[in-house]
């Protein structure tokens, strides 16, 4: 049955990408030849054009077949076949080029260069629609995989959980096979402990399963093996979730070695083009930012220069990314001499401040030189708010996982900012945002983040 509806659904998506590369040529030719551009070489003649349409159509969907876009993958992310569509429209583009110029057909560079574009953008939309239907169907229980857990501990529970929170890609818990005895007619989750593990091979003989799924402790990962063996004679689909989430802290996840299969349990959240993409976003930003807060900068400075004895600008040490320290920028709102007597947290009446120094803080204005922080690369635009280092000893000894929050640069706002977490507000409530924040990063996420701050994220009633 899933094969026919395997087929069907293939067949959907071919005849859907052919007619969006068919409407993304048309709109391309037009765009192109329409008068809206220049036209130096004159328009190609019907013949020609239809030959073009031809390769498109055939030289697409191969290409698309060979990068596996027609394969099912019902774990594949939306963003995953985002991705995978671009690299395959990109490589058919390429070969494309090289059998119009081998076979000397004429071509117009910018008209491909259209084409691309609205075909991509086309065939995305498409794909986002097949997507959401196929996940209301499966919501609503059809074309559903059956999944036999094996193991009905804190692991088996978290299986299943997992599986029947994400129904929408396709997939549904049955039974679940336990190693003691005692547990065979409970509940884990929802679904029934069914029998023994020793009886693996007849439930699978009495009822259809399409994947089994081995969530054992590691007390009992000898248990594996045999089981293994005894499921190699089957064509049942088998997956292991390994017993490790008490180790891993952040961004771990399964890597390759040389060949070598190796689970990473910390790992660094941000790299390669990710890095490059967010220092990008945050320069062009903070420059944009600086250009247009410059007369409220101006402002404010000349506020604090009148009305308080001191420097404008007040620098202090604080923590960054990899434990490094900085000189954090930020308009005076205190005394000169408010921390004689040692480093002290702000609260919400501090006889510290100065006449201004509670509406600066209030409406976060004492943060806005922090983009020079941003430009000299100190700081980003978001992230975990930066503590001083005379305070981090502490935190660090009374919340796990605290150090975790300085595998990224620090940010002028944050997810915990955006939700209300400021001034004296719960640490270990922060740290859970922070995580969250680094476990989630996206330059999406960024944005909706500066996007909430810039609505008033910052006028939080913790502000002081």
């Amino acid at each position: 049955m899933f094969g026919r509806l395997q087929r069907f659904y293939t067949s959907i998506k071919v005849a859907a990408d052919a007619g969006m590369l068919a409407v993304a040529f048309v709109l391309a030719y037009f765009t192109r030849f329409s008068g809206v551009m220049p036209i130096t070489e004159g328009i190609p003649p019907p013949g020609e054009t239809f030959v073009s349409l031809v390769m498109v159509l055939v030289i697409f969907p191969v290409t698309f077949r060979q990068a596996r876009l027609y394969a099912t993958n019902r774990s594949r992310t939306h963003m995953g076949e985002l991705f995978e569509l671009f690299k395959a429209t990109i490589t058919a583009t390429l070969v494309l080029v090289a059998v119009t110029y081998f076979i000397r057909e004429r071509y117009s560079r910018l008209t491909i260069a259209i084409f691309v574009v609205y075909a991509f953008t086309l065939i995305a939309l498409s794909r986002l629609a097949f997507r959401h239907v196929l996940s209301e169907v499966r919501r609503r229980g059809y074309n559903l995989k059956s999944i036999l857990v094996i193991g009905a501990g804190d692991l088996g529970l978290r299986t299943i959980e997992t599986v029947e929170s994400h129904r929408e890609l396709g997939f549904r818990v049955v039974g679940v096979l336990s190693l003691k005895e005692e547990k065979v007619g409970q509940w884990v989750g929802g679904v029934r402990v069914v029998d023994h593990v020793r009886n693996v091979e007849a439930y699978l003989d009495a009822h259809p399963v399409d994947q089994v799924i081995i969530a054992m402790p590691l007390e009992d990962q000898a248990q594996v093996k045999p089981l293994m063996e005894q499921l190699a004679l089957r064509t049942v689909d088998v997956k292991v979730v390994p017993d490790l989430f008490q180790y891993i802290t952040l961004y771990g996840g399964l890597e390759e070695f040389g060949g070598l299969p190796i689970i990473s349990l910390q790992g660094d959240p941000m790299d390669g083009w990710s890095r490059v993409a967010k220092r990008v976003f945050d320069v062009l930003f903070s420059l944009l930012a600086i250009l247009v807060s410059a007369p409220v900068m101006a402002a404010t400075a000349l506020v604090v220069w009148a009305t308080s004895r001191g420097p404008i600008l007040y620098r202090q040490e604080r923590m960054g990314m990899d434990g490094r320290t900085f000189p954090i920028l930020k308009f005076r709102t205190m005394r000169v001499d408010a921390e004689v007597q040692g480093a002290t947290m702000a609260s919400a009446v501090d006889a510290r401040r100065t006449p201004v120094g509670t509406f600066l803080r209030k409406y976060s204005l004492d943060e806005l030189p922090q983009f020079f922080n941003v430009l000299r690369g100190d700081m980003s635009l978001v992230g975990p708010r930066p503590e001083r280092p005379v305070f981090i000893e502490e935190f660090k000894r009374q919340i796990p996982r605290y150090h975790l929050r300085h595998k990224v640069k620090a940010g002028i706002t944050g997810w915990a900012q955006i939700n209300g977490l400021r001034g004296q507000t719960s640490i270990q409530k922060r740290i859970e945002y922070d995580l969250y924040y680094i476990e989630n990063w996206s330059l999406l996420m960024d944005l909706k983040i500066l996007l909430r701050t810039a609505l008033g994220g910052f006028l939080s009633k913790n502000a002081y």
